[in-house]
Protein backbone atom coordinates (compact mmCIF):
# COMPACT_ATOMS: atom_id res chain seq x y z
CA UNK A 1 0.00 0.00 0.00
CA UNK A 2 2.82 2.42 0.93
CA UNK A 3 4.68 1.71 -2.33
CA UNK A 4 1.49 2.28 -4.35
CA UNK A 5 0.94 5.61 -2.65
CA UNK A 6 4.54 6.66 -3.27
CA UNK A 7 4.33 5.67 -6.94
CA UNK A 8 1.13 7.65 -7.41
CA UNK A 9 2.68 10.73 -5.84
CA UNK A 10 5.62 10.56 -8.24
CA UNK A 11 3.32 10.27 -11.26
CA UNK A 12 1.36 13.37 -10.28
CA UNK A 13 4.35 15.38 -9.00
CA UNK A 14 4.73 17.66 -12.02
CA UNK A 15 1.04 18.64 -12.08
CA UNK A 16 -0.93 21.10 -9.98
CA UNK A 17 -4.08 19.47 -8.73
CA UNK A 18 -7.21 21.69 -8.76
CA UNK A 19 -8.61 22.76 -5.42
CA UNK A 20 -12.07 21.56 -6.44
CA UNK A 21 -13.64 19.79 -9.39
CA UNK A 22 -16.48 20.63 -11.77
CA UNK A 23 -17.41 16.96 -12.18
CA UNK A 24 -16.91 13.52 -10.75
CA UNK A 25 -16.32 11.91 -14.13
CA UNK A 26 -15.68 12.87 -17.74
CA UNK A 27 -16.13 10.17 -20.38
CA UNK A 28 -14.50 10.70 -23.79
CA UNK A 29 -16.36 8.83 -26.53
CA UNK A 30 -20.04 7.87 -26.85
CA UNK A 31 -19.72 4.35 -28.19
CA UNK A 32 -20.64 1.27 -26.20
CA UNK A 33 -18.02 1.74 -23.47
CA UNK A 34 -18.64 5.46 -23.13
CA UNK A 35 -22.42 5.19 -23.04
CA UNK A 36 -22.41 2.48 -20.40
CA UNK A 37 -19.85 4.39 -18.32
CA UNK A 38 -21.96 7.55 -18.42
CA UNK A 39 -25.12 5.60 -17.63
CA UNK A 40 -23.60 3.93 -14.56
CA UNK A 41 -22.17 7.21 -13.30
CA UNK A 42 -25.52 8.98 -13.64
CA UNK A 43 -27.34 6.06 -12.02
CA UNK A 44 -25.09 6.37 -8.97
CA UNK A 45 -25.82 10.13 -8.84
CA UNK A 46 -22.33 11.24 -9.91
CA UNK A 47 -21.97 14.43 -11.93
CA UNK A 48 -20.82 13.12 -15.31
CA UNK A 49 -20.05 14.69 -18.68
CA UNK A 50 -19.97 12.64 -21.88
CA UNK A 51 -18.00 14.12 -24.80
CA UNK A 52 -18.47 12.89 -28.38
CA UNK A 53 -16.87 14.40 -31.47
CA UNK A 54 -19.03 12.68 -34.06
CA UNK A 55 -22.12 10.47 -33.73
CA UNK A 56 -23.74 9.17 -30.56
CA UNK A 57 -23.72 5.39 -30.47
CA UNK A 58 -20.24 5.15 -31.91
CA UNK A 59 -19.12 2.57 -34.43
CA UNK A 60 -21.53 -0.20 -33.47
CA UNK A 61 -24.69 1.77 -34.11
CA UNK A 62 -23.55 3.83 -37.08
CA UNK A 63 -21.05 1.67 -38.97
CA UNK A 64 -20.68 -1.78 -37.48
CA UNK A 65 -23.01 -4.16 -35.67
CA UNK A 66 -26.32 -2.52 -36.54
CA UNK A 67 -25.97 -1.72 -40.26
CA UNK A 68 -24.09 -4.92 -41.04
CA UNK A 69 -26.74 -7.10 -39.42
CA UNK A 70 -29.48 -5.21 -41.25
CA UNK A 71 -27.66 -5.83 -44.53
CA UNK A 72 -27.11 -9.50 -43.67
CA UNK A 73 -30.85 -9.93 -43.02
CA UNK A 74 -31.77 -8.53 -46.44
CA UNK A 75 -29.11 -10.67 -48.07
CA UNK A 76 -30.38 -13.79 -46.31
CA UNK A 77 -33.90 -13.12 -47.52
CA UNK A 78 -32.62 -12.73 -51.08
CA UNK A 79 -30.82 -16.05 -50.62
CA UNK A 80 -34.01 -17.75 -49.44
CA UNK A 81 -35.97 -16.40 -52.42
CA UNK A 82 -33.29 -17.67 -54.78
CA UNK A 83 -33.35 -21.09 -53.13
CA UNK A 84 -37.05 -21.33 -52.24
CA UNK A 85 -37.17 -24.76 -53.90
CA UNK A 86 -35.28 -25.98 -50.83
CA UNK A 87 -38.55 -25.36 -48.94
CA UNK A 88 -40.91 -26.79 -51.54
CA UNK A 89 -41.63 -23.41 -53.13
CA UNK A 90 -40.78 -21.87 -56.49
CA UNK A 91 -37.22 -20.55 -56.48
CA UNK A 92 -36.67 -17.37 -58.44
CA UNK A 93 -34.12 -14.62 -58.90
CA UNK A 94 -34.94 -11.84 -56.45
CA UNK A 95 -35.57 -8.44 -57.97
CA UNK A 96 -34.84 -5.39 -55.85
CA UNK A 97 -33.25 -1.98 -55.73
CA UNK A 98 -30.01 -1.98 -53.81
CA UNK A 99 -30.77 1.63 -52.88
CA UNK A 100 -33.94 0.39 -51.12
CA UNK A 101 -31.87 -2.17 -49.22
CA UNK A 102 -29.50 0.56 -48.09
CA UNK A 103 -32.46 2.78 -47.25
CA UNK A 104 -33.69 0.04 -44.93
CA UNK A 105 -30.22 -0.22 -43.36
CA UNK A 106 -30.25 3.49 -42.56
CA UNK A 107 -33.83 3.17 -41.34
CA UNK A 108 -32.75 0.53 -38.85
CA UNK A 109 -29.97 2.81 -37.61
CA UNK A 110 -32.50 5.62 -37.20
CA UNK A 111 -34.90 3.36 -35.29
CA UNK A 112 -32.22 2.30 -32.81
CA UNK A 113 -30.53 5.71 -32.53
CA UNK A 114 -32.92 7.04 -29.83
CA UNK A 115 -31.52 4.40 -27.46
CA UNK A 116 -28.15 6.17 -27.69
CA UNK A 117 -29.32 9.75 -28.24
CA UNK A 118 -28.26 12.97 -26.56
CA UNK A 119 -31.84 13.43 -25.39
CA UNK A 120 -32.02 10.04 -23.68
CA UNK A 121 -28.76 10.50 -21.83
CA UNK A 122 -29.63 14.05 -20.85
CA UNK A 123 -32.85 12.70 -19.36
CA UNK A 124 -30.77 10.19 -17.41
CA UNK A 125 -28.77 13.03 -15.90
CA UNK A 126 -25.72 12.98 -18.17
CA UNK A 127 -24.31 16.22 -19.55
CA UNK A 128 -23.55 15.53 -23.22
CA UNK A 129 -21.15 17.79 -25.12
CA UNK A 130 -20.58 17.50 -28.87
CA UNK A 131 -16.94 18.38 -29.49
CA UNK A 132 -13.33 17.22 -29.51
CA UNK A 133 -11.80 16.39 -26.12
CA UNK A 134 -8.13 16.76 -25.20
CA UNK A 135 -6.45 16.08 -21.87
CA UNK A 136 -4.62 19.14 -20.51
CA UNK A 137 -3.53 17.53 -17.24
CA UNK A 138 -4.73 14.52 -15.24
CA UNK A 139 -7.83 16.39 -14.08
CA UNK A 140 -8.54 18.87 -16.88
CA UNK A 141 -10.20 18.24 -20.23
CA UNK A 142 -10.48 20.89 -22.94
CA UNK A 143 -13.42 20.61 -25.31
CA UNK A 144 -13.19 22.18 -28.77
CA UNK A 145 -16.66 22.80 -30.16
CA UNK A 146 -17.64 22.89 -33.86
CA UNK A 147 -18.11 26.69 -33.73
CA UNK A 148 -14.44 27.15 -32.78
CA UNK A 149 -15.02 27.89 -29.11
CA UNK A 150 -13.37 25.91 -26.31
CA UNK A 151 -14.18 25.07 -22.71
CA UNK A 152 -12.05 23.58 -19.96
CA UNK A 153 -13.57 21.23 -17.41
CA UNK A 154 -12.06 19.77 -14.26
CA UNK A 155 -12.92 16.31 -13.00
CA UNK A 156 -11.80 13.81 -10.42
CA UNK A 157 -11.68 10.95 -12.94
CA UNK A 158 -11.61 10.43 -16.71
CA UNK A 159 -12.52 7.40 -18.82
CA UNK A 160 -11.05 7.18 -22.32
CA UNK A 161 -13.50 5.32 -24.54
CA UNK A 162 -12.53 6.57 -28.00
CA UNK A 163 -13.02 3.27 -29.83
CA UNK A 164 -11.29 2.14 -33.00
CA UNK A 165 -11.31 2.84 -36.72
CA UNK A 166 -10.74 0.59 -39.76
CA UNK A 167 -7.09 -0.10 -40.52
CA UNK A 168 -6.25 0.54 -44.16
CA UNK A 169 -3.19 -1.40 -45.31
CA UNK A 170 -0.44 0.74 -46.87
CA UNK A 171 -0.75 -0.82 -50.31
CA UNK A 172 0.77 1.18 -53.16
CA UNK A 173 -2.06 2.73 -55.17
CA UNK A 174 -4.85 1.97 -52.71
CA UNK A 175 -5.77 5.66 -52.46
CA UNK A 176 -6.03 5.85 -56.26
CA UNK A 177 -8.75 3.19 -56.47
CA UNK A 178 -11.08 4.84 -53.92
CA UNK A 179 -11.38 2.06 -51.37
CA UNK A 180 -14.31 1.53 -49.00
CA UNK A 181 -14.22 0.47 -45.35
CA UNK A 182 -16.81 -0.93 -42.98
CA UNK A 183 -17.23 2.69 -41.81
CA UNK A 184 -17.63 4.42 -45.18
CA UNK A 185 -19.50 1.92 -47.36
CA UNK A 186 -22.89 2.67 -45.81
CA UNK A 187 -22.93 6.24 -47.09
CA UNK A 188 -20.87 5.80 -50.27
CA UNK A 189 -23.07 2.97 -51.58
CA UNK A 190 -26.30 4.42 -50.25
CA UNK A 191 -27.79 5.71 -53.51
CA UNK A 192 -26.72 2.94 -55.87
CA UNK A 193 -29.53 1.02 -57.50
CA UNK A 194 -27.37 -2.10 -57.75
CA UNK A 195 -24.79 -3.69 -55.52
CA UNK A 196 -21.18 -3.40 -56.75
CA UNK A 197 -20.81 -5.62 -59.81
CA UNK A 198 -17.25 -6.76 -59.11
CA UNK A 199 -16.27 -6.44 -55.46
CA UNK A 200 -12.98 -7.26 -53.78
CA UNK A 201 -13.08 -7.78 -50.02
CA UNK A 202 -9.61 -7.52 -48.55
CA UNK A 203 -9.54 -9.50 -45.32
CA UNK A 204 -10.76 -12.89 -44.12
CA UNK A 205 -11.72 -12.11 -40.56
CA UNK A 206 -15.26 -11.79 -39.21
CA UNK A 207 -16.00 -8.40 -40.83
CA UNK A 208 -14.65 -9.36 -44.24
CA UNK A 209 -16.41 -12.73 -44.17
CA UNK A 210 -19.78 -11.27 -43.21
CA UNK A 211 -19.60 -8.56 -45.89
CA UNK A 212 -18.31 -10.90 -48.61
CA UNK A 213 -21.23 -13.30 -48.16
CA UNK A 214 -23.85 -10.56 -47.83
CA UNK A 215 -22.79 -8.74 -51.00
CA UNK A 216 -22.54 -12.02 -52.93
CA UNK A 217 -26.13 -12.83 -51.97
CA UNK A 218 -27.18 -9.37 -53.14
CA UNK A 219 -25.73 -9.96 -56.59
CA UNK A 220 -22.09 -8.87 -56.41
CA UNK A 221 -19.33 -10.92 -57.97
CA UNK A 222 -17.15 -11.11 -54.86
CA UNK A 223 -13.49 -12.02 -54.51
CA UNK A 224 -12.26 -12.32 -50.93
CA UNK A 225 -8.52 -12.08 -50.37
CA UNK A 226 -6.85 -13.29 -47.18
CA UNK A 227 -3.10 -13.50 -46.57
CA UNK A 228 -3.45 -16.19 -43.88
CA UNK A 229 -3.79 -19.83 -44.97
CA UNK A 230 -7.50 -19.85 -44.12
CA UNK A 231 -10.45 -17.64 -43.24
CA UNK A 232 -11.19 -16.74 -39.62
CA UNK A 233 -7.76 -17.79 -38.45
CA UNK A 234 -8.69 -17.49 -34.75
CA UNK A 235 -11.14 -20.39 -35.06
CA UNK A 236 -10.42 -24.09 -35.51
CA UNK A 237 -9.51 -25.25 -39.01
CA UNK A 238 -12.74 -27.21 -39.43
CA UNK A 239 -14.73 -24.03 -38.71
CA UNK A 240 -12.78 -22.14 -41.37
CA UNK A 241 -13.38 -24.92 -43.88
CA UNK A 242 -17.12 -25.02 -43.21
CA UNK A 243 -17.50 -21.24 -43.52
CA UNK A 244 -15.40 -21.11 -46.68
CA UNK A 245 -17.53 -23.83 -48.27
CA UNK A 246 -20.67 -21.84 -47.42
CA UNK A 247 -19.24 -18.68 -49.00
CA UNK A 248 -18.19 -20.53 -52.11
CA UNK A 249 -21.70 -21.97 -52.49
CA UNK A 250 -22.89 -18.36 -52.52
CA UNK A 251 -20.47 -17.56 -55.32
CA UNK A 252 -17.62 -15.94 -53.39
CA UNK A 253 -14.17 -16.61 -54.85
CA UNK A 254 -12.15 -17.18 -51.67
CA UNK A 255 -8.41 -16.70 -52.10
CA UNK A 256 -6.52 -17.74 -48.96
CA UNK A 257 -2.76 -17.58 -48.76
CA UNK A 258 -2.78 -14.60 -51.14
CA UNK A 259 -0.78 -11.46 -50.33
CA UNK A 260 -2.01 -8.14 -51.71
CA UNK A 261 0.86 -6.27 -53.36
CA UNK A 262 -0.58 -3.14 -54.97
CA UNK A 263 -3.65 -1.49 -56.43
CA UNK A 264 -3.97 0.63 -59.53
CA UNK A 265 -6.04 1.95 -62.40
CA UNK A 266 -5.22 1.12 -66.02
CA UNK A 267 -7.29 2.72 -68.81
CA UNK A 268 -10.00 3.49 -66.27
CA UNK A 269 -10.14 -0.10 -64.97
CA UNK A 270 -9.31 -0.77 -61.32
CA UNK A 271 -7.21 -3.75 -60.27
CA UNK A 272 -5.43 -5.31 -57.33
CA UNK A 273 -2.29 -7.38 -57.70
CA UNK A 274 -1.84 -10.41 -55.46
CA UNK A 275 0.88 -13.00 -54.96
CA UNK A 276 0.41 -16.68 -54.16
CA UNK A 277 3.18 -19.27 -54.02
CA UNK A 278 5.52 -17.05 -55.98
CA UNK A 279 3.00 -16.30 -58.74
CA UNK A 280 1.36 -12.91 -59.22
CA UNK A 281 -1.96 -12.04 -60.82
CA UNK A 282 -4.23 -9.05 -61.18
CA UNK A 283 -7.90 -9.05 -60.24
CA UNK A 284 -10.19 -6.46 -61.79
CA UNK A 285 -12.85 -4.83 -59.62
CA UNK A 286 -15.31 -1.97 -59.42
CA UNK A 287 -15.19 -1.52 -55.63
CA UNK A 288 -12.83 -2.65 -52.90
CA UNK A 289 -13.59 -3.00 -49.19
CA UNK A 290 -10.61 -2.92 -46.85
CA UNK A 291 -11.58 -5.17 -43.93
CA UNK A 292 -8.24 -6.22 -42.46
CA UNK A 293 -8.86 -5.08 -38.89
CA UNK A 294 -9.41 -2.03 -36.72
CA UNK A 295 -6.94 0.25 -34.94
CA UNK A 296 -7.69 2.03 -31.64
CA UNK A 297 -8.14 5.81 -31.83
CA UNK A 298 -5.18 7.10 -29.85
CA UNK A 299 -4.16 10.38 -31.47
CA UNK A 300 -5.31 13.88 -30.65
CA UNK A 301 -6.55 13.30 -27.11
CA UNK A 302 -3.47 14.53 -25.25
CA UNK A 303 -2.26 11.10 -24.18
CA UNK A 304 1.25 11.75 -25.49
CA UNK A 305 1.54 15.08 -23.69
CA UNK A 306 0.68 13.43 -20.39
CA UNK A 307 3.10 10.59 -21.06
CA UNK A 308 0.40 7.91 -20.94
CA UNK A 309 1.96 4.82 -22.56
CA UNK A 310 0.26 3.58 -25.71
CA UNK A 311 1.32 0.69 -27.86
CA UNK A 312 -1.32 -1.09 -29.88
CA UNK A 313 -3.82 0.12 -27.28
CA UNK A 314 -3.79 2.40 -24.25
CA UNK A 315 -1.77 0.57 -21.61
CA UNK A 316 -3.81 -0.18 -18.49
CA UNK A 317 -3.45 -2.33 -15.41
CA UNK A 318 -5.87 -5.01 -14.21
CA UNK A 319 -8.20 -2.28 -12.95
CA UNK A 320 -8.25 -0.50 -16.36
CA UNK A 321 -6.20 2.36 -14.90
CA UNK A 322 -3.57 4.08 -17.02
CA UNK A 323 -0.32 5.55 -15.76
CA UNK A 324 -2.53 7.96 -13.82
CA UNK A 325 -4.92 5.97 -11.61
CA UNK A 326 -7.70 8.54 -12.06
CA UNK A 327 -7.53 8.17 -15.85
CA UNK A 328 -8.95 4.86 -17.06
CA UNK A 329 -9.68 3.31 -20.46
CA UNK A 330 -12.40 0.95 -21.70
CA UNK A 331 -13.53 -0.58 -24.97
CA UNK A 332 -11.60 -1.03 -28.20
CA UNK A 333 -9.05 1.61 -27.21
CA UNK A 334 -8.08 -0.49 -24.19
CA UNK A 335 -8.22 -3.98 -25.73
CA UNK A 336 -7.69 -6.88 -25.54
CA UNK A 337 -10.99 -7.58 -27.34
CA UNK A 338 -12.85 -5.53 -29.93
CA UNK A 339 -16.43 -6.49 -29.21
CA UNK A 340 -19.31 -4.21 -28.28
CA UNK A 341 -20.35 -6.48 -25.44
CA UNK A 342 -16.80 -6.54 -24.07
CA UNK A 343 -16.67 -2.73 -24.19
CA UNK A 344 -19.86 -2.61 -22.14
CA UNK A 345 -18.44 -5.20 -19.76
CA UNK A 346 -15.24 -3.19 -19.24
CA UNK A 347 -17.24 0.00 -18.76
CA UNK A 348 -18.70 -1.33 -15.51
CA UNK A 349 -15.25 -1.99 -14.04
CA UNK A 350 -13.80 1.29 -15.29
CA UNK A 351 -16.69 3.36 -13.93
CA UNK A 352 -16.89 1.68 -10.54
CA UNK A 353 -13.13 1.95 -10.12
CA UNK A 354 -13.15 5.58 -11.24
CA UNK A 355 -15.90 6.62 -8.85
CA UNK A 356 -15.42 4.30 -5.89
CA UNK A 357 -11.84 3.05 -6.25
CA UNK A 358 -10.74 4.80 -3.07
CA UNK A 359 -12.96 2.31 -1.18
CA UNK A 360 -12.66 -0.81 -3.35
CA UNK A 361 -11.35 -1.61 -6.81
CA UNK A 362 -12.33 -4.48 -9.09
CA UNK A 363 -10.11 -6.28 -11.58
CA UNK A 364 -11.62 -6.56 -15.06
CA UNK A 365 -12.83 -10.12 -15.54
CA UNK A 366 -12.08 -11.72 -18.92
CA UNK A 367 -12.55 -15.34 -17.92
CA UNK A 368 -15.71 -15.90 -19.96
CA UNK A 369 -15.81 -13.79 -23.13
CA UNK A 370 -18.08 -14.99 -25.97
CA UNK A 371 -18.12 -13.79 -29.55
CA UNK A 372 -19.86 -14.57 -32.82
CA UNK A 373 -19.41 -14.13 -36.55
CA UNK A 374 -22.74 -13.63 -38.30
CA UNK A 375 -22.00 -15.53 -41.46
CA UNK A 376 -24.44 -18.18 -42.62
CA UNK A 377 -23.98 -20.54 -40.83
CA UNK A 378 -23.09 -18.45 -37.80
CA UNK A 379 -19.99 -19.16 -35.73
CA UNK A 380 -19.95 -18.55 -31.97
CA UNK A 381 -17.34 -19.33 -29.37
CA UNK A 382 -16.66 -18.96 -25.68
CA UNK A 383 -13.50 -20.06 -23.90
CA UNK A 384 -10.83 -22.24 -25.47
CA UNK A 385 -10.88 -23.58 -28.99
CA UNK A 386 -9.45 -27.03 -29.58
CA UNK A 387 -6.42 -25.55 -31.37
CA UNK A 388 -5.73 -23.21 -28.45
CA UNK A 389 -5.97 -26.03 -25.94
CA UNK A 390 -3.48 -28.09 -27.95
CA UNK A 391 -1.11 -25.14 -28.44
CA UNK A 392 -1.16 -24.34 -24.72
CA UNK A 393 -0.81 -27.99 -23.66
CA UNK A 394 -4.03 -27.81 -21.66
CA UNK A 395 -5.43 -31.29 -20.92
CA UNK A 396 -8.90 -31.60 -22.39
CA UNK A 397 -11.55 -33.87 -23.84
CA UNK A 398 -13.59 -33.03 -26.91
CA UNK A 399 -17.31 -33.80 -27.17
CA UNK A 400 -19.09 -33.17 -30.44
CA UNK A 401 -22.70 -33.14 -31.57
CA UNK A 402 -23.62 -32.71 -35.24
CA UNK A 403 -26.52 -30.33 -35.85
CA UNK A 404 -27.35 -32.30 -39.01
CA UNK A 405 -29.01 -34.76 -36.60
CA UNK A 406 -31.19 -32.15 -34.86
CA UNK A 407 -34.92 -32.40 -35.61
CA UNK A 408 -35.64 -28.65 -35.65
CA UNK A 409 -32.62 -27.92 -37.84
CA UNK A 410 -33.79 -30.58 -40.30
CA UNK A 411 -37.31 -29.09 -40.34
CA UNK A 412 -35.90 -25.59 -40.87
CA UNK A 413 -33.60 -26.68 -43.68
CA UNK A 414 -30.57 -25.56 -41.69
CA UNK A 415 -29.13 -28.94 -40.71
CA UNK A 416 -25.51 -27.84 -40.93
CA UNK A 417 -22.88 -27.31 -38.28
CA UNK A 418 -21.94 -28.71 -34.90
CA UNK A 419 -21.51 -28.11 -31.19
CA UNK A 420 -17.99 -28.82 -29.92
CA UNK A 421 -17.36 -28.74 -26.18
CA UNK A 422 -13.98 -28.94 -24.46
CA UNK A 423 -14.03 -30.27 -20.91
CA UNK A 424 -11.57 -31.16 -18.17
CA UNK A 425 -10.61 -34.84 -18.66
CA UNK A 426 -13.03 -37.07 -16.80
CA UNK A 427 -15.13 -34.12 -15.60
CA UNK A 428 -18.00 -32.13 -17.03
CA UNK A 429 -16.43 -28.72 -16.31
CA UNK A 430 -16.49 -26.69 -19.53
CA UNK A 431 -13.25 -25.19 -20.86
CA UNK A 432 -14.64 -23.88 -24.12
CA UNK A 433 -17.40 -24.24 -26.69
CA UNK A 434 -17.46 -23.69 -30.43
CA UNK A 435 -20.90 -23.63 -32.02
CA UNK A 436 -21.47 -23.50 -35.78
CA UNK A 437 -24.97 -23.34 -37.21
CA UNK A 438 -28.12 -21.28 -37.50
CA UNK A 439 -28.50 -18.84 -34.59
CA UNK A 440 -25.21 -19.95 -33.04
CA UNK A 441 -24.79 -16.47 -31.58
CA UNK A 442 -27.98 -16.99 -29.57
CA UNK A 443 -27.41 -20.64 -28.66
CA UNK A 444 -23.98 -20.00 -27.15
CA UNK A 445 -25.57 -18.02 -24.30
CA UNK A 446 -26.44 -21.17 -22.35
CA UNK A 447 -22.81 -22.22 -22.32
CA UNK A 448 -21.68 -18.70 -21.39
CA UNK A 449 -23.99 -18.81 -18.39
CA UNK A 450 -22.75 -22.28 -17.43
CA UNK A 451 -19.09 -21.28 -17.61
CA UNK A 452 -19.66 -18.01 -15.76
CA UNK A 453 -21.32 -19.75 -12.83
CA UNK A 454 -19.37 -23.01 -12.79
CA UNK A 455 -22.18 -25.23 -14.09
CA UNK A 456 -21.11 -28.39 -15.87
CA UNK A 457 -22.59 -30.33 -18.76
CA UNK A 458 -24.61 -32.47 -16.35
CA UNK A 459 -26.63 -29.39 -15.36
CA UNK A 460 -27.33 -28.59 -19.03
CA UNK A 461 -28.36 -32.21 -19.66
CA UNK A 462 -30.70 -32.08 -16.68
CA UNK A 463 -32.41 -28.90 -17.91
CA UNK A 464 -35.65 -29.28 -19.88
CA UNK A 465 -35.30 -27.86 -23.39
CA UNK A 466 -38.43 -27.27 -25.47
CA UNK A 467 -38.96 -29.65 -28.38
CA UNK A 468 -38.44 -28.99 -31.22
CA UNK A 469 -35.92 -26.16 -30.88
CA UNK A 470 -32.38 -25.45 -31.96
CA UNK A 471 -31.46 -25.08 -28.29
CA UNK A 472 -31.79 -28.86 -27.92
CA UNK A 473 -28.40 -29.07 -29.62
CA UNK A 474 -26.83 -27.92 -26.35
CA UNK A 475 -28.61 -30.65 -24.40
CA UNK A 476 -27.67 -33.32 -26.93
CA UNK A 477 -24.02 -32.24 -26.81
CA UNK A 478 -24.18 -32.70 -23.04
CA UNK A 479 -25.81 -36.09 -23.64
CA UNK A 480 -22.92 -37.14 -25.87
CA UNK A 481 -20.54 -36.32 -23.03
CA UNK A 482 -22.61 -38.35 -20.57
CA UNK A 483 -22.71 -41.41 -22.86
CA UNK A 484 -18.94 -41.29 -23.17
CA UNK A 485 -18.55 -41.28 -19.38
CA UNK A 486 -20.91 -44.03 -18.30
CA UNK A 487 -19.25 -46.43 -15.85
CA UNK A 488 -19.03 -49.87 -17.56
CA UNK A 489 -18.95 -51.68 -14.21
CA UNK A 490 -22.22 -50.06 -13.14
CA UNK A 491 -23.80 -51.00 -16.49
CA UNK A 492 -22.74 -54.59 -15.99
CA UNK A 493 -24.30 -54.60 -12.53
CA UNK A 494 -27.50 -53.09 -13.92
CA UNK A 495 -27.63 -55.74 -16.63
CA UNK A 496 -27.30 -58.57 -14.08
CA UNK A 497 -29.97 -56.94 -11.90
CA UNK A 498 -32.47 -56.78 -14.76
CA UNK A 499 -31.69 -60.41 -15.72
CA UNK A 500 -32.37 -61.46 -12.12
CA UNK A 501 -35.65 -59.51 -12.10
CA UNK A 502 -36.85 -61.42 -15.17
CA UNK A 503 -36.43 -64.69 -13.31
Amino acid sequence: MFLNTLTRRKVYARWTRPGKFDRNLIVIGAGAAGLVSAYIAAATKAKVTLIEAHKMGGDCLNYGCVPSKALIKSAKLAHHIRHADHYGLQGTTPTFSFARVMERVHGVIADIAPHDSVERYADLGVEVLQGYARLIDPWTVEVAFPDGSTQRLTTRSIIIATGAAPFVPPLPGIDDVGYLTSDTLWDKLRDRTEAPKRLVVLGGGPIGTELAQAFARLGSQVTQIEMAPRLMIREDAEVSALVQAALERDGVAVLTGYKALACGVTDGAKWIEVEHQGQTRRIAFDDLIAAVGRSPRLKGFGLEELGIPVNRVVETNDYLETLYPNILAAGDVAGPYQFTHTASHQAWFATVNALFGSFKRFKADYRVIPWATFSDPEVARVGLSEAEAVAQNIPHEVTRYGIDDLDRAIADGSAEGFVKVLTVPGKDRILGVTLVGAHAGDLIAEFVLAMKHGLGLSKILGTIHIYPTLAEANKYAAGEWRRAHVNPALLAIAERYHRWRRG
